[in-house]
C-alpha cells in the first residue's frame, strides 16, 4: 500500500474536510488537495464517492446516455509476447527460449491472429485489442529473424498489415496497444486503427531511475517518454486511451501528480478517450510477488480523485476482473465504463483474473442502477466527431458497427469484412476551385472556421504552455564587440553575440544590416534574382490542425476546394504559356488523398509540360505520402523522384525547436522528422529550400537555434538552394485570433532576421530570399539594403497568404519585381529553381506576358 510522501500519518482531519468540502462544491482541486482526498477511507471515502457519481451523473446526461455504463465486447489478441523492457511485475513478457518450449513461434503469425478474429466475430466482438511487447527486434535477435523472415521491417509494420487483414477478413475493428510510438508511428498506423492505447501508468520518475524500482531497466517506462506519446496521439487525432497503475510503490502526491499529467493531456488535446484505473495485482514468478496488491479503498479513493480532476466529459474505467465481487463500489466512486470484456480470450496480461460473464456484468450494474451498454474500441464522442479523428480508410468499418444516433455499438451488429482501401473520386474537382482569382476581389468568406474552439485544442492550455517561451531574454553581450566580429569575419560569431545582433536596434541594427550587405555583396554580388513560377494549391482541405494556418478548410467549409488532376496539369500549361521555369505545389493534408497522389500530381504536370521543373511537396506531405503507402521515407522520395519531382519547398519548417512548435502546430510533423526528409532528399540528389517563419510565439533564440540548424544541414549535405524568410501574417491566423501569439514581427524583426541569416548562413547558404507576399514591395526592397539577393517568384496566384490576411495581392509581374530591385538600387536578374541561369526562350516567353496571366488574374489598383 502506498504512504504519503511526507509522513506515515495521512491527512489531518482538517485538510479532509476543506478537500472534501471543495469536491462537494465542485471546485478545482490542486495536486496536495487530491493527494489528500486519495487517503479517503470509511465515511469521507463515501463522501468523496458520492460527489464524484454526481459528477459523472451529470456527464452522462450531457452526453444523452443517462444511467448507461459501457463496455467494449473484445478479443485480446497477444501478437507478440516479446519485449525489450524488464517490468519487474510483468508476467505477459516472456523469453524467445520459453515460446520455442511451449511450441509457440516469436510472433502469432496471421493465421492464429485471423482465427481468434473469426471466432470472435462469430459471436458478436468488435475489437480486436492487439497488445504486444515494446520493440521486440532491439533486444532480441530472434524476434528480429523473424520479421526480417516474413518480410517486416520493424514490429509496427507487421502491426499494420494483421490489422489491414483483420479489417477485410473480419470486420473486427482493431484497438492497438504496442506500447512506446513516435509521431511517425501514429501516422503508419492511424489509418489501419480507430484507436490506440498506452497506459502512462506513473508519472514518478524514481520508479524508473532507481535501481530496484519496479521500472528500472526499462526504456519505454520513462514517464517523460510516455507523456510525450500521449501528446503525439493528440497532435495526431488518434483517439487514445491511457491511465494509470496504482500500488506499485509510488506515493500519494506521485499518484497525484499522475492523474494531473493526463489531464493536461486531455485538455491540450482532446484525445484522451478513456483513462482506465488499474490496481495492481503480485503475481508468481516476478520480482514484485511479495508486494501487496492494492486495496480496494485504494483502488475507489483513486476512481473518485480521477473522476473529479477529469470532470463530467471524461471517461472512467476500471478493470472489473481486476476486483472480485465489489463493481457497486467503482460504480459508486464514478466510472462509467468496464473497460474490455471478452466471451472468447483471457487477458493475456492478467491470465490468473477471468473477465465476469457479460451477463453478470449486466446484472451487476443494472443492481446499481445503470444499464450495460455496448460501445466500440473508439469512443461513441469520436464516432460522432468524424473526422480528423477518423481516417477515411476506416468509416466504412466502423459504420458498419456503430449506431448513428448514438455513436454506440449496434449490439445485433455481426462484424464481415470489409475492403480497406483509398477513398475513391478525390481528384473530382470540387468547392470553391477559383480561389486562386477570387481571393483578391472577394475574399474569404468569414475569418475562422466554426469548429474554432475545437479542432486545435484548448486554448487556455496553449496559453500557459506559449507564457515562457514567449517571455524577452537578457541581453549581457556588447552589440559593439559583436558588430566587429560579424565584420571581420561573421563565421565566428558565438551564440552569445549572435543573440546581441538578433536584439539589435537603432544605430547598431543599421550597421548590422550594413555587414550582411557587404557579405552578401561578396557573396553573391549585386544582381537581385527572381523566378517566373506559378503556385499550385492543389486542395486547401486539411486537419492538421495548425494554429497558425488560415489556409486550412474542413471539405464542407465554403472556401474549402480539391482541383482535379486535368486542372493541375492545366495550370501547369497556362503558367509554361507565360514564361514559367517552375511550378510550386503544396496542398493541405486531405484525409481523401489516396497513397499515389502526389505521384499522380507531378507525372500529371510532367505528362502535360515535360520541361516544367516540379517543386512541390512539403515535407509534412512526404511524410503524409510514406505513411499512406506504407513507405519509408527514402522509398517515397525515390518513387517520388521517378513520378517528376525535380526538388521540394522546405516549408513546414517553421521553427525548429519543438518548445514553439507545439503550440504554432497540433498535428504536423516533429522537428527531427522535418530534418530527416530534407536531409534524405539531399542524399537522393533532390535538393530543397529552407525557411523560417517568425513573428508569432516565438523569441530571437528560437530563431538562432532555428538558423543554426540549417548551417549543420547544410554542410552535411549541401542540398539547400536558398533560405527563405517567412514572416507571419497573423489578421486570419487561429493562434492570433485566440489572443496567443503577436501581431507578426515588426520591421526591426525583418531586417534583423534577414541579416543575420546572411551572416550566420554564410558561406553555407548562399542566396537569402525575401517574402514580398508577405512584406510587400517597400518592405521587401528593404530587406534587400539588410544582406536579401533574392525577391522569390511570381506566383501568378497565391492563396495561403491571403487567406491568412496578407493585403499585398496573389502575383507580381516581372516588372513589378524589377521595380523593387530598382529600388534597392541594384540590377535584376531571372533565375531557375536552382539558380541557373533561364533559357533565351523561357526569357522571351516571361518578356511577351510580363510573366502573369491576365486573362485569369484581377490587376489591382
Amino acid at each position: 500500500m502506498t504512504t504519503s510522501a511526507t509522513s506515515g500519518t495521512g491527512p489531518t482531519e482538517n485538510s479532509m474536510r476543506r478537500a472534501l468540502k471543495r469536491a462537494r462544491d465542485g471546485v478545482s482541486l490542486d495536486v496536495a488537495e487530491a493527494a489528500v482526498l486519495l487517503q479517503a477511507r470509511g465515511g469521507h471515502l463515501e463522501d468523496l464517492s458520492a460527489s464524484a457519481a454526481r459528477v459523472r451523473d451529470a456527464g452522462l446526461e450531457a452526453a444523452g446516455r443517462p444511467g448507461v455504463i459501457t463496455y467494449s465486447k473484445s478479443v485480446f489478441i497477444p501478437l507478440t509476447r516479446l519485449c525489450r523492457d524488464k517490468c519487474h511485475y510483468c508476467t505477459f513478457v516472456t523469453v524467445p527460449g520459453k515460446l520455442r518450449r511451449d511450441g509457440h513461434g516469436m510472433f502469432m503469425s496471421p493465421d492464429e491472429v485471423l482465427d481468434i478474429a473469426r471466432k470472435g466475430a462469430a459471436l458478436g466482438c468488435k475489437e480486436a485489442l492487439i497488445t504486444l511487447g515494446d520493440k521486440p527486434e532491439d533486444r532480441w535477435p530472434e524476434a528480429r529473424e523473424w520479421l526480417d523472415a516474413h518480410g517486416y521491417d520493424d514490429t509496427l509494420a507487421y502491426v499494420r498489415a494483421i490489422s489491414i487483414r483483420i479489417l477485410e477478413e473480419t470486420g473486427l475493428l482493431p484497438h492497438l496497444n504496442p506500447g512506446v510510438m513516435s509521431w511517425t508511428d501514429f501516422q503508419r498506423l492511424k489509418p489501419v486503427a480507430p484507436s490506440m492505447g498506452m497506459m502512462l501508468e506513473t508519472t514518478a520518475t524514481r520508479l524508473w531511475s532507481e535501481p530496484g524500482g519496479p521500472h528500472h531497466g526499462s526504456p519505454d517506462k520513462e514517464p517523460a517518454v510516455r507523456l510525450r506519446v500521449l501528446e503525439d496521439a493528440g497532435r495526431s487525432s488518434v483517439p487514445f486511451t491511457s491511465g494509470v497503475l496504482i500500488g506499485i510503490g509510488e506515493t500519494y502526491e506521485e499518484r497525484a501528480e499522475s492523474l494531473f499529467a493526463l489531464r493536461k493531456v486531455t485538455r491540450a488535446y482532446h484525445g484522451v478517450q478513456e483513462l482506465i484505473i488499474q490496481n495492481f495485482r503480485a503475481k508468481p514468478d516476478t520480482a514484485m510477488r511479495g508486494m501487496p496488491d492494492a486495496e480496494l479503498d485504494e483502488l475507489v479513493a483513486t476512481v473518485a480523485v480521477a473522476r473529479l480532476l477529469m470532470g463530467p466529459s471524461g471517461c472512467i474505467q476500471a478493470p472489473p476482473n481486476l476486483v472480485d465481487d465489489e463493481y457497486e463500489r467503482l460504480i459508486g466512486a464514478g466510472i462509467d465504463d468496464w473497460g474490455g470484456v471478452s466471451p472468447l480470450t483471457i487477458d493475456h496480461v492478467n491470465p490468473e483474473r477471468p473477465w465476469p460473464q457479460i451477463e453478470q456484468l449486466a446484472d451487476k450494474s443494472r443492481a446499481a442502477g445503470f444499464e450495460l451498454r455496448e460501445r466500440l474500441c473508439v469512443y461513441p464522442e469520436f464516432v460522432r466527431r468524424g473526422e480528423p479523428w477518423l481516417d477515411p480508410r476506416l468509416r466504412p468499418h466502423v459504420a458498419a458497427l456503430a449506431d448513428p444516433e448514438t455513436g454506440l455499438a449496434r449490439p445485433d451488429a455481426l462484424p464481415q469484412g470489409l475492403p480497406w482501401q483509398e477513398p475513391e473520386e478525390v481528384f473530382t474537382a470540387s468547392g470553391r476551385t477559383d480561389l486562386h482569382s477570387a481571393i483578391d476581389t472577394e475574399g474569404r468568406t468569414s475569418d475562422r472556421r466554426d469548429d474554432f474552439d475545437e479542432v486545435y485544442g484548448d486554448w487556455g492550455a496553449l496559453r500557459e504552455a506559449a507564457a515562457p517561451g514567449m517571455a524577452p531574454q537578457r541581453i549581457d553581450t556588447d552589440v559593439r564587440e559583436a558588430l566587429r566580429t560579424a565584420a571581420d569575419d561573421p563565421t565566428k560569431l558565438t551564440d552569445d553575440e549572435a543573440l546581441a545582433l538578433l536584439h539589435a536596434d537603432g544605430p547598431a541594427l543599421d550597421a548590422l544590416a550594413r555587414i550582411a550587405d557587404d557579405v552578401r555583396k561578396s557573396a553573391v554580388g549585386d544582381d537581385v534574382t527572381y523566378i517566373v513560377t506559378r503556385n499550385i494549391n492543389f486542395t486547401n482541405v486539411c486537419y492538421t490542425g495548425c494554429r497558425f494556418c488560415a489556409f486550412a478548410q474542413r471539405r464542407t467549409d465554403a472556401d474549402a476546394y480539391t482541383l482535379s488532376l486535368d486542372q493541375v496539369a492545366d495550370r501547369a500549361q497556362q503558367a509554361w504559356d507565360v514564361g514559367a521555369v517552375e511550378v510550386c505545389m503544396q496542398g493541405g493534408i486531405h484525409p481523401d488523398l489516396p497513397g499515389t497522389a502526389y505521384f499522380d500530381i507531378a507525372r500529371a504536370v510532367k505528362e502535360r509540360v515535360p520541361g516544367m521543373h516540379v517543386h512541390a511537396f512539403s515535407p509534412m506531405e512526404v511524410v503524409n505520402g510514406a505513411t499512406r503507402t506504407g513507405m519509408s521515407i527514402r522509398e517515397w522520395l525515390t518513387a517520388a523522384k521517378e513520378a517528376g519531382l525535380d526538388t521540394i519547398p522546405g516549408t513546414a519548417a517553421e521553427i525548429l525547436d519543438d518548445e514553439v512548435r507545439w503550440i504554432l502546430t497540433k498535428g504536423k510533423l516533429p522537428a527531427a522528422d522535418w530534418i530527416e526528409v530534407v536531409s534524405t532528399a539531399h542524399e537522393l540528389g533532390i535538393r530543397s529550400s529552407s525557411t523560417m517563419m517568425y513573428g508569432h510565439v516565438d523569441q530571437p533564440r528560437h530563431w538562432l537555434g532555428h538558423l543554426r540548424t540549417l548551417a549543420g544541414i547544410q554542410q552535411r549535405t549541401g542540398g539547400f538552394t536558398e533560405f527563405v524568410t517567412l514572416p507571419f501574417v497573423h489578421t486570419n491566423a487561429p493562434v492570433y485570433l485566440a489572443g496567443i501569439a503577436r501581431p507578426g514581427p515588426t520591421m526591426r524583426d525583418n531586417r534583423a532576421v534577414t541579416a543575420m541569416a546572411r551572416l550566420l548562413l554564410h558561406p553555407h547558404i548562399p542566396n537569402i530570399q525575401t517574402s514580398w507576399v508577405k512584406l510587400g514591395t517597400e518592405g521587401a526592397a528593404e530587406m534587400l539594403r539588410s544582406g536579401a539577393n533574392d525577391l522569390g517568384g511570381t506566383l501568378m496566384e497565391e492563396t495561403i497568404s491571403r487567406m491568412a490576411g496578407s493585403s499585398y495581392g496573389s502575383y507580381k509581374s516581372v516588372k513589378d519585381l524589377i521595380a523593387v530591385a530598382d529600388a534597392a538600387g541594384r540590377p535584376s536578374k531571372p533565375r531557375n529553381t536552382l539558380y541557373g541561369d533561364v533559357p533565351q526562350e523561357r526569357q522571351q516567353a516571361a518578356q511577351a506576358s510580363d510573366g502573369h496571366l491576365p486573362e485569369l488574374l484581377p490587376v489591382l489598383d
